[in-house]
């Protein structure tokens, strides 16, 4: 079983460290700072980074990647679409790469960025999902390169995956997007009672991920542009009829950039 931790960076980054203790081998995805990893690595003598995931070239996501490849020598992957630093092997969608003994399947999801990319491994006790900034926990990332239609599509491509899956992304933003989520589903009880749920495990210290993909198709609006309360709560908010989810979604992105 591979083990897997949160290592806190800048404000609200979590960089993912993957372990297994069998080789004392590990692995990180997106270390936008080398700092946290190297102090882990430090505090754990004997192991070995062997692999760097990145999602995508934003600088909080790639900045510690060279400096981590320089230290320990770790085979740096990522999206073939994006300038990452130091990498090793280009990821297009399809492609499998295997780390510390786990198959992950290579999803293009653009949106956030152009080329941005998860990796998926398919389990049937324990299925993981890494997504960088496409999908967070009650939220999707902003749209800094690409369109709406683009990101509802990365994002339902995600909300297929087995009810099961673990959600592994990058940010501490659940309560702030819970917040956004009540406002524009009300009446959903799951929503209200995620947030109370995460407000007092902030207030404990306690971190809000892993998500998984049934939570989130049941509270994030982002998945839910297909339900009559969130098309309503869109069209009202636009003044005109948002004829299909991708619309209803483009509503909701803007609205909350603005909330």
């Amino acid at each position: 079983m591979i083990q897997i931790d949160a290592l806190p960076a800048f404000s609200d980054n979590y960089l993912w460290l993957l372990q297994d203790a069998d080789t004392r081998r590990c692995a990180v995805v997106d270390p936008g700072d080398a700092a946290p990893v190297l102090a882990w690595l430090e505090a754990h003598p004997g192991w070995t980074l062997t692999d760097i995931l990145v999602t995508h070239h934003h600088h909080d996501h790639v900045g510690g990647v060279a400096h981590l490849k320089e230290t320990c020598g770790a085979r740096v992957l990522g999206p073939a679409q994006e300038k990452i630093p130091a990498r090793d092997l280009a990821l297009v969608d399809g492609d499998t790469v295997h780390v510390l003994g786990l198959d992950f399947q290579v999803f293009e999801v653009p949106g956030h960025t152009l080329g941005h990319i998860a990796y998926y491994h398919a389990d049937n006790d324990r299925p993981l999902l890494f997504c960088g900034d496409t999908l967070f926990a009650a939220g999707c990332g902003r749209l800094f390169e690409g369109t709406p239609d683009q990101m509802h599509h990365s994002l339902s491509r995600l909300a297929a995956l087995p009810a099961a899956t673990l959600v592994f992304c990058t940010h501490e933003y659940t309560l702030s997007n819970l917040r956004f989520a009540k406002a524009v589903e009300p009446e959903n009880h799951a929503t209200s009672e995620r947030f109370d749920a995460v407000t007092r495990l902030r207030e404990q210290g306690g971190i809000s991920l892993p998500s998984n993909i049934a939570l989130e198709r049941a509270t994030n609006p982002f998945l839910r542009v297909a339900e009559i309360s969130v098309k309503q709560m869109a069209d009202e908010r636009a003044g005109r009829d948002n004829a299909t989810p991708a619309e209803v979604f483009a509503v909701l992105r803007a609205w909350k950039d603005q909330f």
